[in-house]
């Protein structure tokens, strides 16, 4: 094994402070496996923590990004969870194995990979072995690495915490890789899906995915519009992935009974309710932090067993990383991936 990497790291906030380092090769602790990074999924909340760290603790310097896919190439002392040769995703929230997460109403349970924890943008990470999940057999590695979060945000949204049905209608904001997530998954579970977007190229596209109803979020009140286009009824399950404002808007839109998944905050971090549809039409709003690792081991299951294809809008290889970020912030339909090759 060659015994130096290239690892991105940054020495102080601001894209400018990024820089692509060669450093060794981490060697596994006991408990812990070295994982040839073949992939690296970028996420929005990467732009946040690189340019201010979102208030959080980061130890400089500072390796970026969540989400790998690669293979275990060595084994620390008492690992009997993974072998050599074996295919693995991470998991967000390291040590987050089912459950409700640790923490306190004062303490927020916000420890995560490429925040709290070191990132993945590298081309070896040693983790514990808890920290990983298998990668599913169907997927590549550009396509796993898909999963940890906005794969799973959607699946605890839609599924673990959601309880969708067949024949509910699921009503997904944007063309992300969260919002795609959550119009395959919820076409995967029999439900009818209505995409708002303000791209009518990224509209089109999305009902090549299989929506079933297109709004052009530019074009006047959206929600008048999705209660023309749904008799009034409007919407089960709704993805709220703008956050700041336009939560209130999912509450007007939301059906009688609804369920609002609270995952995003491109629009801002506070919000104002309309308090009277929220209580009178008896809403549950679930408030989504990705999800556990059991959470992410049933949705490996479910992509093996349905045949889901994570929606990748572009590649970049690991010394591109200012021109993926680049990609990630003027928006992308589905998901980017930074790539590193196989083992």
């Amino acid at each position: 094994m060659n015994e130096q990497m290239r690892r991105w790291e940054m020495g102080a906030f601001g894209r400018a402070a990024l820089a692509l380092e060669t450093v060794a090769v981490p060697r596994p602790a006991a408990g812990e496996v070295l994982v040839k990074v073949a992939a690296v999924s970028l996420n929005y909340r990467d732009l946040l923590i690189i340019a201010n760290g979102i208030g959080g603790p980061l130890t400089f310097p500072f390796t970026p990004a969540s989400d790998l896919a690669g293979t275990v190439v060595e084994v620390g002392a008492g690992v009997t969870r993974f072998a050599t040769g074996e295919r693995v995703i991470s998991t967000f929230f390291p040590g987050w194995l089912d459950g409700l997460p640790t923490g306190d109403s004062a303490s927020l349970p916000y420890r995560a990979l490429g925040g709290a924890y070191p990132g993945v943008l590298a081309e070896y990470v040693a983790l514990p072995a808890d920290w990983l999940a298998r990668a599913p057999a169907s997927l590549d590695d550009d396509a796993a690495s898909t999963l940890p979060c906005a794969g799973l945000t959607a699946w605890t949204g839609l599924v673990a915490r959601g309880g969708l049905k067949a024949g509910e209608t699921v009503l997904v904001e944007g063309t992300g890789g969260v919002a795609l997530f959550g119009l395959q998954i919820a076409k995967s579970h029999g439900a009818r899906v209505i995409v708002v977007s303000g791209s009518a190229d990224k509209r089109e596209r999305a009902r090549a995915l299989g929506a079933d109803l297109l709004i052009a979020r530019e074009e006047g009140d959206w929600v008048a519009a999705v209660r023309a286009a749904t008799g009034g009824y409007g919407a089960d399950h709704i993805l709220a992935l703008a956050g700041g404002a336009t939560l209130g808007r999912a509450v007007e839109i939301a059906a009688i009974g609804g369920r609002i998944a609270q995952i995003g905050v491109i629009e801002g971090f506070e919000a104002t309710l309309p308090l009277g549809p929220l209580m009178l039409k008896q809403l549950t709003v679930n408030g989504i932090g990705v999800g556990h690792r059991r959470s992410l081991e049933e949705l490996v299951r479910a992509v093996d067993a349905i045949g889901l294809a994570p929606v990748i809008d572009a590649r970049y290889p690991l010394e591109a990383l200012p021109r993926a970020l680049d990609h990630l912030e003027r928006g992308a339909f589905g998901k980017i991936v930074v790539t590193l090759g196989p083992a």
